[in-house]
């Protein structure tokens, strides 16, 4: 797919897409085929950062200690500083944030401390701090670049069944950004990959509520 094709299938998807009273998430589909998920190595699991954000702002967490504690206090959405984790021992209240936020940002001297309080709980969820993503840091890190990252970023994450549904982007956006996104992060999948497009059995693009639309791949 190049980014003409990609283009083009989202003037089709434009075609068939009813219009709602909501506005529509835009989710890129794809069937695999010939992986062992077996295998580590066939197993799927990487980051993508998009041109444009998929539309939904992520809520950004951040884990850390007092070097870090007002730099993430005027970025992030939620800020758990190290002398309040044991709050979080409490399983409910380790489960209500875990399903809030989207990413973590973790202080990289503290990630011990991280992983004994929130591993049981955000590790099931794939949610632990994650070093693919740049989500572990270093004290005195600026994290506004970071935080501006994320919010275009997603996980492409498969390593049970041979499908993956991603959004990527929201009816609102322009076709050019939709289009954007969608070949970057096909062109990314592709090059994780264990035999590259011969692993991709068909490719598709709905909205929400739509039918699907094949990409010729």
């Amino acid at each position: 797919m190049d980014k003409k094709q990609a283009l083009d299938v989202v003037h089709n998807l434009r075609k068939v897409a009813k219009q709602r009273k909501f506005v529509q998430a835009i989710d890129l589909v794809v069937n695999l085929q010939d992986l062992d998920f077996k295998k580590p190595e066939h197993q799927i699991d990487f980051y993508v950062t998009m041109p444009y954000s998929s539309g939904k702002k992520k809520f950004i967490g951040a884990l850390v200690d007092a070097d870090l504690f007002e730099e993430a206090k005027s970025v992030c959405d939620i800020v758990i500083p190290l002398h309040q984790f044991d709050d979080y021992k409490d399983k409910k209240k380790a489960k209500k944030l875990a399903k809030r936020t989207d990413f973590f940002i973790a202080q990289s001297n503290i990630m011990t401390k991280i992983a004994a309080t929130f591993g049981r709980t955000l590790g099931p969820k794939n949610k632990m701090p994650n070093p693919k993503a740049g989500c572990v840091v270093a004290p005195k890190t600026s994290l506004k670049p970071l935080y501006d990252k994320l919010q275009k970023t997603i996980r492409v994450l498969a390593r049970n069944k041979p499908i993956l549904q991603l959004c990527i982007a929201r009816e609102d956006m322009t076709d050019e950004q939709v289009a954007d996104n969608l070949y970057a992060v096909y062109d990314q999948l592709i090059h994780h990959l264990p035999k590259e497009r011969n692993n991709v059995k068909s490719v598709f693009l709905k909205t929400t509520m739509s039918q699907p639309v094949k990409v010729e791949v």
